[in-house]
């Protein structure tokens, strides 16, 4: 039972001694009755679990937890300092080279890390089978230890430096949710997420059944601790990486988590192939994108139109319960779409997502907005017209206003990109006998460059958001690499093509001139692939310009641009290793191996 409130006298409350107001009012400098348990600010703001006193009587959970990393950061020095105390545990190193990366031999082409291997079983952490299956379940912040306001109040600019370096020992998992999740959320979009953060964030106070599905979360978690290499929260990377893919067999039973997985599914895509591991990056990709097509993802806004098997199985999703609910399932199917058309290029296979005028396989999910406009309501219905097959033949952006969006740029331009590739692969002597190669190479050339034309100009990006500048970087260079891509399987016999990647990977490197060092932290890993295929060009160039005959031609500017991407590259493949795979073929050709 409650205690009674303080007495009052008729001239109004009577104020409380000094340090006997509870945590949360003094936090807050409001007044406080006193009450237990709980005083009437935190009932009428419904916070009556986080309403604590500090009475002397014991230790507060706030308390018991600052204690706690007390003892833990005197593990630290002890550790940092092992001629002065016997050690007790060793540390990993989670950037050492030899257990995740070996590189058995050279590969001619940029697009291809040839035999780069990434172990899978590289685990810095030994799991016996039992221990590993203890660490599946969600993370938990509900043990009496564990106290949420230490958490909340975390200030995650400064004190991360201040997480213990404690290897995990496999039995209980560390309290990190929270700080994860804030270090994921700027980091969103570089990775293609685009999901409505609030709700994000109050998903981790719902009860178990309500909460974004474990796959979802601790892919997050996974890359959470992947940007925070070289710091002490990467040393749990395999456990969230063990506890994503495990989580996904269990979310495949429930059609309702359908987004959840496919979100999923794209993260550890893009993890994998950041890091080189392209075959399980590739796989991935390729799940996302099927079951995207399966819960009818890429026909949002076409609900109404029957199918004739439609009685046959039913993998539709549940009605969305709002715009948001809404908008973050198109955004989904954008990211999937990204995904698949993008690194299909570098992996060398065709795209997954089909797009036809079969009712099955065309495309009509309006272009993405930004979550903002999903929550005030703007959102585009959509009218089951094509999205990308009218974008190409209307020879216009839009007919919509969520066609003029960053995001719908960003899905734009991985069409061209995917398009370029496709059919400049597809050449072969007998196509040009008919004339419809080059009446097609023509039409899609002419599509880029109009294209690139309606891209805000270069020199107003730098003065952009930074999710906008990050994104706008990533668009400009996808659209040059569009004509590389285009013209790349015909420079070596043509003078014009050769002129065209020339000025295509001279306009990547004037683009990455609005990159400050800052910004490496948060660009996609995709533009490392661009300034691969701009490397690549230059590389042939310089090739050409030294064998020429009777007298080696003047190669300096071509090595100067060399250079410039060699910095780029490796500055981004101190996050990516795959980027960095490529900055090293860079560098081999500058010393002439």
């Amino acid at each position: 039972m409650a205690e009674e409130r303080k007495s009052t006298s008729s001239t109004g409350p009577v104020p409380l001694q000094r340090g006997k107001a509870c945590l949360r009012c003094r936090k807050r400098k409001m007044r406080c009755d006193g009450g237990k348990p709980a005083c009437a600010q935190c009932v009428r703001a419904k916070k009556t679990d986080a309403c604590e006193y500090d009475d002397g009587k014991g230790k507060t959970r706030t308390q018991l937890m600052r204690e706690h990393i007390a003892r833990l950061e005197m593990r630290v020095k002890e550790l940092e300092n092992p001629e002065q105390s016997a050690p007790s545990m060793t540390l990993f190193d989670p950037h050492a080279l030899s257990p995740y990366y070996s590189e058995s031999s050279s590969s001619s082409s940029y697009d291809s890390p040839g035999k780069l291997t990434y172990s899978a079983s590289a685990s810095p952490i030994p799991f016996d089978e039992q221990t590993r299956r203890s660490m599946l379940s969600p993370l938990s912040l509900d043990s009496p230890e564990v106290d949420h306001r230490a958490w909340e109040n975390f200030n995650f600019g400064t004190d991360l430096a201040s997480v213990p370096a404690v290897p995990y020992n496999g039995m209980d998992a560390p309290p990190l949710d929270h700080i994860l999740l804030e270090i994921f959320i700027p980091h969103r979009h570089q990775c293609g997420l685009d999901i409505h953060v609030g709700r994000l964030r109050d998903s981790l106070a719902l009860p178990v059944s309500e909460q974004r599905h474990p796959v979802l979360m601790n892919a997050i978690f996974l890359w959470a601790c992947y940007l925070s290499r070289p710091g002490s929260l990467s040393q749990y990377e395999q456990l969230y990486l063990s506890r994503a893919t495990t989580a996904l067999a269990d979310a495949l039973q429930y059609t309702n988590r359908a987004v959840d997985i496919v979100q999923a599914c794209c993260l550890l895509s893009v993890y994998y192939i950041s890091n080189g591991r392209l075959l399980e990056g590739s796989y991935y990709s390729a799940a996302a994108s099927t079951l995207a097509i399966q819960c009818r993802l890429h026909q949002i806004g076409s609900e109404n139109v029957p199918l004739l098997d439609s009685w046959d199985a039913s993998f539709d999703l549940p009605p969305p319960k709002d715009s948001i609910e809404r908008g973050e399932r198109i955004s989904t199917f954008w990211q999937v779409y990204n995904l698949d058309r993008c690194w299909s290029v570098m992996l060398r296979r065709p795209a997954t997502l089909p797009d036809s005028d079969h009712p099955w396989a065309s495309i009509t999910t309006p272009w993405p907005q930004r979550v903002e406009d999903y929550e005030n309501g703007e959102l585009d219905i959509g009218g089951g017209s094509p999205t990308i097959r009218g974008f190409f033949v209307q020879q216009t952006q839009s007919n919509s206003l969520s066609g003029f969006s960053t995001l719908a740029l960003r899905v734009k331009v991985s069409a061209l990109y995917e398009g370029a590739n496709r059919l400049s692969s597809s050449w072969s002597p007998r196509s040009l006998a008919s004339g419809a190669f080059s009446e097609n190479f023509s039409a899609f050339e002419h599509s880029i460059m109009r294209f690139t034309t309606t891209l805000v100009p270069l020199h107003q990006v730098g003065g952009a958001m930074p999710d906008d500048k990050y994104a706008l970087i990533v668009i400009h260079s996808l659209a040059h690499a569009s004509m590389i891509r285009l013209h790349a399987p015909f420079m070596l016999d043509d003078a014009g093509s050769r002129d065209k990647c020339l000025r295509a990977a001279r306009s990547l490197i004037h683009v990455t001139k609005l990159i400050t060092d800052a910004d490496f932290e948060f660009l996609d890993p995709v533009v490392g692939s661009c300034w691969a295929s701009a490397a690549k060009v230059l590389e042939h160039e310089l090739s050409r310009l030294q064998s020429s005959w009777p007298d080696p031609l003047n190669t300096m500017e071509v090595r100067g641009d060399l250079e410039a991407l060699l910095y780029v590259m490796t500055k981004l493949g101190a996050k990516f290793p795959l980027v960095a795979y490529h900055s090293a073929k860079v560098q081999s050709c500058l010393d002439g191996e």
